[in-house]
């Protein structure tokens, strides 16, 4: 049985950090869930930059990246910086092939 996309994350910082990882399988059915919690965050007006640790992520399909992509947009639209940080290697593998590493600061 696959594993679930989890985030945890803490409020945001004195500096509006806020550092959420996220961690299991983000596919198809974790994509929209994923997308929609971490605009959540970045709705947040005490929130600058969002980075999200992806190291914990063992499997990203074409829907994960897209819940990224929407996720980085609508930060981008609250005024938020999202990037990703340590990407896995499956993750790292999906955003060569794409050639997303821009858009997300790597």
């Amino acid at each position: 049985m696959p594993l679930d996309a989890t985030i945890v994350y803490e409020p945001a910082d004195a500096d509006g950090l806020v550092v959420a990882a996220l961690s299991g399988e983000l596919d198809l059915d974790r994509a929209d869930a994923v997308r929609d919690q971490l605009a959540a965050i970045a709705a947040d007006p005490a929130v600058r930059y969002l980075r999200i640790d992806v190291a914990g992520l063992d499997f990203i399909d074409s829907y994960g990246l897209g819940a990224l992509v929407s996720a980085r947009n609508s930060a981008a639209a609250s005024g938020v910086t999202l990037t990703l940080a340590e990407p896995s290697p499956p993750v790292r593998k999906a955003i060569e092939v794409t050639g997303l590493g821009h858009v997300f600061g790597l």
